[in-house]
């Protein structure tokens, strides 16, 4: 689902609105005017009724955003960057940065849209009877946004993922069983059984002729089932990038040249590379066999042609140090975390004996992933992604997989401490 139209910022945090979302607008709007216009009495003119209609369905929609907002600020109460908020036609989604690091932080956060949903529909049925008098119009409108709310925050409760109820089951079971993972897959099994659920009671509604009602219903579940397999898939990517270490993903994309050697040789080896399609591989450089630093190309930048021949890679050597680096023992997401965080988009890896011994970079974590899941992707695909030095296609949430780990790390840390 892409962001779609970006509107206005909130507190920092981008809203957007879906297409899609334009669509529920003009349903609910016919929905809301056949209802004004079959119940109120005496009967108001066909204009009014719709503008009845629009007013409720884009109130209804508001009511949603206070909802996702809700959830928004608590999660930077928390401590939770918030990327964005999107409308869209089944209603809106907050997008967080990553986990809360805590149990009771991820709580309070999935908490907090229900129960504004069921602040604001106590406050529209308690008012609406004051205004039936005067003014019944208003009073019907407060009504019926009164008790979708209410519908809202009821149905957000229940314990299933996506709702917010099974975020919150999440939470709880992580808090009581110090499993954020063990958290996921029990609220993902509710919330499978749920959007089930909601498809069959969908399915009889239609042949019952519930017409609208059966098809919403059928929508929320499918809704409830790819979103469900989407945390399913984290699931399974959290557990290849723990079982497969650097040393399954390491390429080698250095080259290694002595110390006494010319920039001019140097120069030619790039020369040679770059007809190969690649000329921005590490330079390490050696002395009597031992690793001393390497060089990179401003030397032959900086420098005149005719002073290539008499410099020496020793000259313009560099720290080792300097290039980022990982152990080719530690497990692939560190790979992916300390890829995040470097320029480079690249790691210098180093064997058990402390000497370097490959490199990686987002293409050699991704071929390792899709190799252990057993998914092939066309060479063209793979060759753009590696020339984009980006994961490739389907597996550009690792970062998100990897930062949702780091938070459950955090957790463990903490509670054994």
């Amino acid at each position: 689902m892409g962001e779609g139209w970006q509107l206005l910022k909130i507190r920092g945090i981008p809203l957007f609105i879906q297409p899609s979302w334009l669509v529920s607008v003009v349903l609910f709007t016919m929905i809301f005017q056949s209802r004004f216009a079959a119940t109120v009495t005496p009967a108001v003119a066909a204009g009014t009724s719709w503008g009845l209609g629009l007013l409720t369905a884009l109130l209804l929609f508001l009511s949603v955003l206070l909802h996702e907002l809700g959830h928004a600020l608590m999660a930077l109460r928390e401590g939770v960057k918030v990327r964005s908020i999107t409308l869209f036609h089944l209603g809106g989604i907050a997008r967080i940065e990553r986990d809360c690091d805590t149990a009771m932080g991820s709580l309070r956060i999935a908490a907090a849209g229900p129960l504004v949903s069921l602040i604001l529909a106590l406050g529209l049925l308690l008012s609406a009877p004051s205004l039936d008098g005067g003014r019944p119009l208003l009073a019907m409108v407060l009504t019926q946004l009164g008790a979708l709310n209410l519908m809202l925050g009821l149905f957000n409760l229940l314990p299933g993922l996506p709702l917010d109820g099974g975020q919150i089951l999440k939470a709880l079971v992580w808090k009581f069983s110090g499993s954020q993972k063990r958290g996921m897959q029990v609220a993902s099994a509710s919330g499978r059984a749920l959007s089930t659920l909601l498809i069959v009671m969908g399915v009889l509604l239609l042949v019952r002729g519930g017409g609208f009602s059966g098809v919403f219903l059928m929508l929320i579940g499918w809704f409830g089932l790819g979103a469900n397999r989407g945390q399913a898939q984290m699931l399974v990517l959290q557990k290849v990038l723990q079982d497969l270490k650097v040393s399954d993903a390491a390429g080698r994309r250095f080259r290694v040249l002595e110390s006494d050697q010319s920039l001019r040789q140097l120069s030619s080896m790039r020369l040679r590379e770059s007809e190969g399609g690649r000329g921005d591989d590490w330079v390490l450089i050696c002395r009597g066999g031992r690793w001393i630093g390497w060089v990179d190309d401003q030397p032959l930048r900086d420098l005149p042609v005719q002073q290539w021949d008499r410099q020496r890679l020793e000259d313009h050597l560099r720290p080792l140090e300097e290039l980022p680096s990982i152990h080719d023992r530690e497990p692939l997401w560190k790979a992916i975390e300390a890829l995040e965080q470097t320029s480079q988009g690249r790691l210098l890896v180093f064997g058990p004996a402390g000497l370097p011994s490959g490199t990686i970079d987002r293409m050699d974590v991704g071929e390792a992933v899709l190799q252990k899941l057993g998914v092939r992707l066309p060479p063209p695909i793979l060759e753009e992604a590696r020339k984009q030095n980006g994961y490739p296609m389907g597996l550009a949430m690792l970062p998100q997989v990897v930062e949702s780990m780091q938070a459950a790390e955090t957790d463990t840390r903490s509670s054994s401490s």
